[in-house]
């Protein structure tokens, strides 16, 4: 948006500081290759490019560049230096990432850094490709890079409607805004079909998905359309800014742009409309501007009020809302705005006023349409505001005329006098000469402090006291010398001209006053507004910043199934009668005021307006005060309308972050649920398969069977009930963690009595492993839940047999450190990733680093954590040092006393 009442003349000191910026060559240049979908030849515009520098001398090093196994793309990176890449292990794979330290130390003048919205491997120095970029640009590197146009995030969620497929990775539009050049490799639909066909983009099975779900041509074209408006805004804003930093005037027929002159005509609205229709035939964005000059002070509420709502109208119909401070001409105002913004369409309303009107005070239409260069002029008549039965009771009527209060000429009348009385001190001491500037001072003096009416009295006042005390013959109103016939008339017309020039600077500063004071509130509610986290603490703050600013009683009201329902008030109230309710029910179903002093259902007590934003009606707002009448002004009115917008959008604010948390919450519901069926389909059904098979077969051959082989299936059914057991008892755990339900009965327990129960309990388990215990001496006895404690250590002693080769060693150790006894359970597996470390306690996660895991519900651990929590240690888990493997390290506090009794027998 133009900076308001900047000499259009004059650069923009914005522009120039952003031009100065854009030159620094402390910074990197980067260029973006942008294209509509995979496959229009993005990396190959970029590595021909590279080429061009290379063969030019440049220094040209390739960061990354990804062939997908192009054959022409791969045989251009010949002759290229580069950088290899870094391998980062991850989930038991290898990835390569881009060296960018590497790239750093190198310092080449160019770098070629393919897919810019590309995610990084966990445990990179920035998790996104485009902070590599960023760093890279830093260093003085210059960079080219590719993009595709869904991964814009201010785009995301177009792309999302139009493919119906959502893109993760994406890069902040503020990156394409720093870049220096961006191009975008176009290429027709039907060609890159051809090319999706033919295999050169992806591989021949993944083509064919591709062409059956992103890949139509429907798609493709609305992607092309996307990459190419947003490259034309971005040459749109470096236009406007070149235009700027080298006071270009306006327009360059670079693009349209349609202004709407707005003023308190009731044709406004009109207007407004016939310009919204005007920039959708052109597809051009729209401004609606107000010029608030000196005649806005003397503008009646209703006229006030006529501006406002064309401008809410402009809002609501997608255009720009723009008030200007007028302090020339208001043609010059409009045009000085049309040239900063580089508008080639002005609307203004056909004048209805008179010729002599106009030749006094002159004619903005005329103005515009002389002057207006090569901006197109649309002189309309609007629409006429349509005729109505006026309502029994306005919502907003117009202020009562202002009565004629004498006071201010009283006041300019003294002021002139006591100019009179300090000229007739002086003349003996500066003569004649200086009376008039006396004069002149206290007419300027009038026009500050009251206005253009008691300045001009101050001016007759002056007049004649200049011809009276000082032009010969003195103390009369004769004047003998013609000489002085022209020094009067000159000290009137200079009267005249300065104190209506004293006047015009008085009333821009009350309106720039008056609009800096409703700014003031309206940020600080705006504030107050931010602050706000609950839905109730922005419908308290609404409503009391209401009710403060407007001196009204204000309720609120949401809808609550099919009917509204007070949420809050202020003062506090909890119900309403039934007409209220009635009338507030209207105001929200209808979008359209209802109750005291509206057209529907007057006899309410109070008035209720809708609170509505882009997505519709969200509630509605009730007001009340004492006494009959109007309970709101014009001024009033608009101010409520600022507020309830406000209001309307925190409360909007509030419940997308609400179903956003709840989207979140349901998500997280659905996975674990997903979880848990796949933990039940798979891993409980497999003991009772092996049950199921030992018994049948005990039952079918009970009599061929040998003795050893019916003991080994009577071991099987014990061991898989035993596991099965365990299962749901893990799952009947996490039912009351997460219930709350577990409340530890604490006792001082002996620990190797416990550890010793829990190696037998898990015989069977580990019979495939070397167990070795190594406990310390005398360690103290420990306040714990017996069951409790030995279930955590249960379920780590099953997590070791798990996750260790069989015949390797599972270690328990227990030691002393300081006011903590730490218990540590080893084994001899493969360990446990560096991003799997706290991982492990999530439900449900399981890593799986070989065939070698067993069946389980991945509950384990979680419960393990949620039952030493209890009874308040810690459980974390690590690598060992000395060899691979993973430690599972429990640490308990030593009670401040051991009460002897306590201990288990």
């Amino acid at each position: 948006m133009p900076e308001a009442g900047r000499d259009p003349n004059r650069p923009s000191p914005d522009a120039l500081l952003k031009a100065a910026r854009r030159e620094e060559r402390s910074r990197g240049r980067l260029k973006v290759f942008l294209g509509a979908a995979p496959g229009v030849g993005k990396t190959y515009e970029m590595l021909t490019v590279g080429r061009a520098r290379l063969r030019a001398g440049a220094d040209v090093v390739v960061g990354i560049v990804e062939t997908h196994g192009r054959a022409e793309t791969q045989a251009l990176l010949d002759g290229f230096a580069v950088i290899p890449r870094r391998a980062v292990p991850y989930r038991g794979t290898v990835l390569e990432e881009m060296d960018l330290d590497a790239l750093l130390a190198r310092r080449p003048q160019l770098a070629l850094v393919d897919e810019l919205a590309h995610t990084n491997a966990p445990g990179s120095r920035h998790p996104k490709r485009y902070q590599d970029v960023e760093e890279l640009l830093d260093a003085g590197i210059d960079v080219l890079t590719t993009l595709n146009i869904q991964h814009v995030e201010s785009l995301n969620d177009v792309v999302a409607a139009i493919t119906r497929i959502r893109v993760r990775e994406t890069v902040p539009d503020g990156v394409l805004d720093r870049a220096d050049d961006i191009e975008v490799v176009d290429l027709n639909p039907d060609d890159l079909i051809q090319r999706l066909a033919e295999g050169k983009v992806y591989v021949p099975a993944n083509a064919e998905r591709a062409l059956r779900h992103y890949f139509s041509r429907g798609n493709l074209t609305a992607l092309r359309e996307l990459a190419l408006r947003r490259t034309a805004d971005r040459v749109d804003d470096e236009l406007l800014g070149h235009m700027r930093a080298n006071a270009i005037s306006g327009p360059w027929a670079a693009g349209e742009r349609v202004l709407v002159c707005v003023n308190e005509d009731p044709r406004a609205t009109g207007l407004v409309r016939y310009a919204k229709r005007l920039a959708d035939r052109l597809h051009a964005p729209w401004t609606a501007l107000s010029v608030e000059g000196p005649r806005a002070a003397g503008l009646g509420e209703a006229a006030r009020d006529r501006v406002a709502e064309a401008l809410r109208l402009a809002d609501r119909l997608g255009g720009d809302a723009v008030t200007l401070p007028g302090g020339r001409r208001t043609a010059d105002d409009i045009l000085a705005y049309a040239q900063s913004a580089n508008v080639n369409h002005i609307v203004v309303g056909k004048a209805t006023r008179s010729w002599m009107f106009e030749l006094v005070n002159g004619s903005v239409v005329h103005d515009l349409v002389r002057r207006s260069g090569n901006i197109s002029v649309h002189v309309v008549p609007g629409e006429a505001a349509p005729a109505a039965t006026p309502p029994r009771r306005p919502v907003a009527t117009a202020a009562p005329p202002r009565r004629f209060e004498a006071g201010p000429y009283l006041m300019a009348l003294l002021v002139a006098g006591l100019g009179l009385g300090a000229a007739i001190l002086a003349q003996p001491y500066t003569g004649l000469e200086n009376a008039d500037l006396m004069l002149l001072t206290a007419v300027v003096a009038v026009a500050v402090r009251w206005g253009l009416g008691p300045s001009l009295t101050a001016v007759l006042a002056s007049s004649l006291a200049y011809n009276f005390f000082f032009l010969p013959p003195v103390y009369t109103f004769t004047i003998a010398d013609p000489t002085n016939v022209a020094a009067f008339l000159l000290f009137t017309v200079v009267a005249v001209l300065v104190s209506n020039l004293a006047a015009r600077a008085r009333a821009v500063a009350l309106v720039a006053q008056g609009r800096a004071r409703s700014t003031e509130r309206l940020f600080g509610f705006s504030r107050k507004l931010a602050a706000c986290g609950t839905l109730d603490d922005v419908l308290w703050a609404t409503s009391a910043q209401v009710a403060a600013m407007l001196r009204v009683r204000v309720v609120l009201l949401l809808p609550e199934g099919k009917a509204v329902a007070v949420r809050a008030g202020y003062p506090p109230e909890d119900r309403l009668e039934e007409a209220d309710l009635a009338a507030a029910q209207w105001a929200f179903d209808n979008d359209r005021p209802a109750g005291r002093g509206a057209d529907t259902l007057p006899g309410a007590r109070r008035l209720f307006l809708p609170m509505r934003t882009g997505r519709g009606t969200l509630g509605v707002i009730g007001l009340d005060a004492d006494g009959t009448g109007p309970i709101l002004t014009p001024e009033g009115r608009r101010l409520l309308d600022a507020l309830a917008d406000m209001g309307a959008l925190a409360i909007e604010r509030v419940r997308l972050v609400e179903d956003l948390d709840r989207a979140e919450r349901a998500a997280e519901t659905d996975r674990l649920a997903r979880a848990l069926l796949t933990s039940i389909s798979h891993d409980l059904r497999t003991p009772l398969a092996s049950v199921l098979g030992s018994a049948s077969t005990l039952r079918d051959l009970d009599a061929a069977l040998p003795p050893e082989a019916k003991t080994d299936l009577l071991a099987t059914i014990i061991e898989e009930a035993e596991r099965l057991n365990r299962f749901i008892a893990n799952l009947l755990d996490m039912t009351r963690l997460e219930a709350g339900a577990v409340a530890p009965n604490l006792s001082a327990q002996d620990v190797a009595e416990t550890v010793d129960t829990a190696l037998r309990r898990v015989e069977r388990v580990l019979s495939a492993h070397r167990v070795s215990v190594e406990m310390e001496a005398d360690l103290p006895a420990l306040r714990l839940d017996p069951v409790l404690f030995e279930q955590v250590l249960v379920n780590l002693l099953d997590n070791a047999a798990k996750y260790a080769p069989a015949g390797t060693t599972v270690t328990v150790r227990a030691r002393r450190e300081g006011r903590a006894v730490i218990i540590a359970v080893l084994d001899e597996g493969d360990g446990l990733p560096a991003d799997a470390l706290e991982r492990v306690f999530d439900k449900f996660y399981r890593v799986r680093l070989s065939d070698r895991v067993r069946a389980g519900t991945g509950l384990g651990l979680a419960i393990a954590r949620g039952f030493v929590d209890a009874m308040g240690g810690t459980v974390t888990a690590g690598n060992r040092s000395d060899r691979p493997g993973a430690v599972f390290t429990v640490t308990l506090p030593v009670p401040a006393r051991t009460v002897p009794g306590d201990l288990a027998a």
